[in-house]
């Protein structure tokens, strides 16, 4: 468990999902590969217990897949996810990633705050374009980011 401005963030094994599934469902982001084990997730919390959210991370060496970012609603807009993104962002620097990349369909503002840049899909790596998650929501009218770490 990782603690950072007052939140506690737990990693959650493969078998403790449903509520990052049933978070993303309902946040219409795509939930099917949660249960895949080469993928991280954290479970978000205040130091009193409120659930905040969920985060995701796949490691594609030399370089990161955030993914799976969500505020639980009565927490929007509270800061919490800068928050979030920063916990996971530090794991991603543990693993020794150069860059973080990401798919966003609404969210790219948010992201360009917290020092992501927009990029065209075909400068990804080619390991982190084949992922799942990124490759569904690149289908969209998603935008790709960057941050280098």
């Amino acid at each position: 468990m990782t603690a950072m401005r007052g939140l506690l963030a737990t990693p959650l094994a493969a078998w403790e999902r449903e509520g990052v599934k049933t978070a993303l469902v309902k946040a219409g982001l795509p939930a099917d590969d949660v249960d895949d084990p080469r993928h991280m997730f954290w479970r978000f919390e205040t130091a009193t217990d409120v659930p905040v959210g969920f985060g995701g991370l796949e490691i594609h060496p030399p370089d990161a897949l955030l993914r799976s970012v969500v505020t639980l609603p009565p927490l929007r807009m509270a800061g919490m996810g800068s928050s979030m993104v920063e916990v996971i962002e530090n794991e991603a620097r543990a693993h020794r990633c150069r860059s973080i990349y990401l798919v966003t369909r609404a969210e790219a503002e948010f992201f360009g705050r917290l020092g992501y840049v927009r990029c065209m899909p075909k400068d990804v790596p080619d390991p982190v374009r084949r992922s799942r998650q990124f490759a569904l929501l690149e289908a969209t009218t998603a935008t790709a980011m960057v941050k280098a770490i």
